[in-house]
């Protein structure tokens, strides 16, 4: 029994000088000590936000410092601010009577947190460029103008403007006071219409019909005193369009309008009415598709404007949407008027083109309508609704019945958020390329698959941002021409850097 309890004895010290001996060399697999991992970079001299189209990083923000070794990498992009092209207004989303309908439904605390994400220059992307409707749109909760009766005492903002659109607009104003605001009528009040310019039967309809010339003094006013109403209600409008897609007539509210009848009506009502009143609100032309709805006649649309000396003057540019053409056409319309800006107003993602599917649409989105339109000399992007709910609405029968949002809320709470592309690609530019940015040149690495833009803000710093739409991680070195720094950008993803 003693040589027994000896033995036990010994194994015990055995098996405890063992545990000691492991524990020791870090091989104890049974410690709570926590395992050791890389720290959390909260600073840099780089600020960076990534977003894969698998959501991996999803707007992550990180930091990296500048290089104290010399650059011999081979895939180093250098910026040239010698080398200046457009300068930025903006970017953003429409800020429609649905998108205002459904964040009022929201909980206080959860639109404050979600427009302070989307618009505060410290706290969130800084989208900095709205678009609304005069009067109504396909996105809005009826159908209305703010003149609906004859007579000028019949003026008046609705209560779409008052209750839905104005509110919303002051919560962003009060986040982001900067925010530029472009606004476009849908359709003009119905007892202007005709049927045609031939007949000049009235037309008592939302849809389609045309301007009465007429009426184009009466309509100038129009414009005039919804300007001057908004202001007063504090909401300050940088510009306006005369028409929404003039060359649709089959929106659910619409109206067409040519060429040669913007022209009239721009030269002989609307400019003078403004200058009249001493408004400085920006004309901008057109409003509509690459390809002018195919309609030969009104290709080169703006172009056929600006020969008008005086309505040109009148005019700072023309805006455009994506529904049918190329990007190319905004070059073309740059080449051919250097004098005016372009600016991009509206795109949609939607059933059709698999729009809540980001593995496929924040690459597309980025290459066509974030980076593309800004390389062929636009000043501001713009997409359609900032906000819709999980069945695509509220919507108005006639419109797009199909579209979703640049995010989605869930119906059921009105607090569950799906972020669609539409959002990453302009937060992706707002955030570090800020108005007032010049476009710059960059040039050095290029690759199929990769599409980016440089630019130079008012404050001296840089911006950058970087599509990588290949499956290959790309190690990217970029470097001002003083100083320079790498990053590894993701596969399919989007890379925005500031410095």
């Amino acid at each position: 029994m003693k040589k027994y309890t000896e033995n036990l004895k010994s194994a015990i010290l055995a098996i405890c000088l063992l545990s000691s001996i492991l524990t020791a060399c870090g091989t104890d697999k049974s410690t709570t000590e926590p395992i050791p991992t890389d720290p959390v970079v909260t600073s840099g001299d780089v600020t960076i936000y990534v977003t894969t189209n698998n959501r991996s990083s999803d707007f992550a923000k990180k930091f990296v410092d500048f290089s104290k070794t010399s650059n011999m990498s081979p895939s180093t992009i250098t910026l040239d601010p010698t080398a200046t092209y457009q300068t930025m207004d903006g970017f953003g989303a429409a800020i429609t009577g649905s998108t205002c309908y459904n964040l009022l439904k929201m909980a206080q605390a959860d639109r404050t947190k979600f427009l302070k994400e989307t618009f505060s220059e410290t706290e969130g992307m800084g989208q900095s460029y709205i678009r609304i409707a005069i009067g109504c749109s396909d996105f809005s909760l009826s159908e209305y103008t703010c003149w609906d009766t004859p007579g000028i005492e019949n003026f008046g903002l609705q209560n779409e403007e008052n209750t839905y659109i104005i509110p919303v607009l002051k919560e962003i104003l009060a986040i982001n006071p900067n925010i530029k605001i472009i606004a476009a009528p849908w359709t003009s009040p119905r007892w202007m219409k005709v049927n045609n310019l031939t007949d000049l039967q009235p037309l008592n309809s939302w849809t389609n019909g045309q301007l009465n010339p007429i009426y184009y003094q009466d309509y100038g006013t129009y414009f005039v005193k919804w300007i001057q109403a908004m202001t007063a209600k504090g909401v300050k409008i940088d510009a306006i369009t005369p028409q929404n897609e003039p060359l649709n007539r089959g929106n659910s509210a619409s109206l067409y309008m040519g060429w040669d009848e913007q022209l009239t009506f721009i030269k002989t009502a609307l400019g003078p009415k403004l200058k009249a009143a001493g408004l400085t609100t920006k004309i901008y032309l057109f409003d509509h598709n690459y390809n002018y709805d195919n309609l030969p006649a009104q290709n080169d649309y703006p172009v056929k404007i600006y020969q008008d000396a005086t309505a040109a003057a009148y005019v700072a540019g023309a805006a455009f949407h994506n529904y049918g053409g190329d990007k190319a056409e905004l070059l073309d319309i740059h080449n051919q008027r250097p004098d005016k800006d372009i600016i991009f107003t509206e795109t949609s993602i939607g059933t059709w083109n698999d729009g809540q599917n980001l593995s496929t649409r924040l690459m597309e989105d980025m290459q066509e309508v974030g980076l593309g339109t800004i390389n062929n000399w636009s000043k501001a992007v713009i997409v359609w609704n900032l906000m819709l709910d999980t069945e695509r609405g509220p919507n108005r029968a006639g419109g797009c019945q199909t579209c979703y949002g640049a995010v989605d809320i869930n119906k059921s709470d009105y607090k569950t958020i799906t972020k669609n592309s539409h959002y990453y690609i302009i937060g992706h530019l707002s955030a570090v390329v800020k108005p007032g940015a010049v476009r710059i040149g960059a040039s050095g690495y290029a690759a199929a698959g990769v599409t980016y833009s440089a630019f130079k803000n008012t404050d001296g710093t840089y911006a950058f941002v970087f599509l990588n739409n290949t499956t290959e991680v790309k190690n990217i070195t970029l470097s001002d021409g003083v100083k320079h720094f790498s990053y590894s950008v993701p596969s399919k993803s989007i890379v925005s850097y500031r410095w």
